[in-house]
């Protein structure tokens, strides 16, 4: 019993000093803390009272508010400056020395140059894409007063030569009506030049070709001309393939090449009993 007396008390008196120092510890980190948030607070009005006194402000100064009962005048309006974005300026015409050589130009409606030379017509036009410029491709060569005098290109003038070989297969039946004035000699260039396009060839009747073609013969009565299909010799002289054969495939590629140049823009009629198409205008 004795022994049990005197072991409590000085556990008792350890757990007292504990307790006492936690109470310590505890209420000098609140003080700390409580002064800590004061000198905070008073920085902050430190810095505020020193941006009034200076004017600044972060979102820049503010004009001086006017006095209660409006003043001596009305208040002025304080100028805004406004970012604006200055305009693009209009393409200007390019100067092009006299003489240069045929090349693509890009012109204005004027016909003034604004871009070249080029060397073909897709970089004129890439150029005009790209520049956003309201251009045309022209080639030829530029004159003293900033335009352009068109010539046929080179892609034109080997159009011309392939153009001219196959009018140059029409049968002697054209030889007499072929003038620069007669009506039918522009149908029939149009209808050649047409045909061409599409990838069929005249038939060389003037020669000695045996490949076939397309056959184009003058029908003065109704001022127009007959389009038929001329096959190979081997199929339409030596009945490689017999009659039936033969008149089967006149008669697809006669109906084809009606539909070809109806699609094309031509006024296309069935002539006689045999249905060749006849091409007697362009729409």
């Amino acid at each position: 019993m004795i022994m049990g007396t005197m072991l409590l008390w000085p556990a008792a008196a350890v757990l007292g000093f504990l307790l006492c120092t936690a109470v310590v510890v505890a209420l000098g980190a609140s003080s700390t803390a409580r002064y800590e948030h004061a000198r905070a607070a008073a920085g902050q009005q430190a810095q505020r009272a020193a941006a009034r006194a200076s004017g600044t402000h972060p979102a820049g100064r503010r004009a001086a508010a006017a006095p209660a009962g409006g003043g001596d005048g009305p208040r002025r309006p304080q100028a805004v400056a406004v970012a604006v974005r200055p305009a693009e300026a209009p393409a200007r015409p390019v100067v092009a020395a006299p003489g240069t050589a045929h090349a693509w130009w890009l012109v204005d409606e004027g016909a003034q140059v604004l871009a070249g030379p080029f060397d073909d017509r897709i970089d004129a036009d890439w150029a005009a894409l790209s520049g956003g410029l309201a251009a045309v491709s022209v080639y030829g060569a530029p004159r003293a007063d900033g335009s352009v005098a068109p010539r046929p290109s080179p892609a034109d003038r080997a159009w011309l030569a392939e153009l001219g070989d196959q009018l140059d297969r029409l049968p002697e039946d054209w030889d007499a009506l072929l003038t620069d004035t007669d009506p039918l000699t522009t149908l029939v260039v149009e209808v050649a030049a047409a045909l061409v396009e599409a990838g069929l060839p005249l038939h060389d009747a003037a020669g000695a070709g045996t490949s076939g073609g397309v056959c184009l013969v003058p029908e003065t009565a109704s001022c127009g001309v007959l389009v038929s299909w001329r096959t190979h010799d081997r199929m339409g002289v030596q009945l490689s393939r017999g009659d039936a054969a033969l008149e089967a495939v006149q008669e697809l590629m006669d109906a084809a090449l009606a539909d070809t140049l109806a699609e094309l823009g031509f006024v296309v009629q069935t002539f006689g009993a045999s249905g060749v198409p006849l091409v007697t205008a362009v729409r």
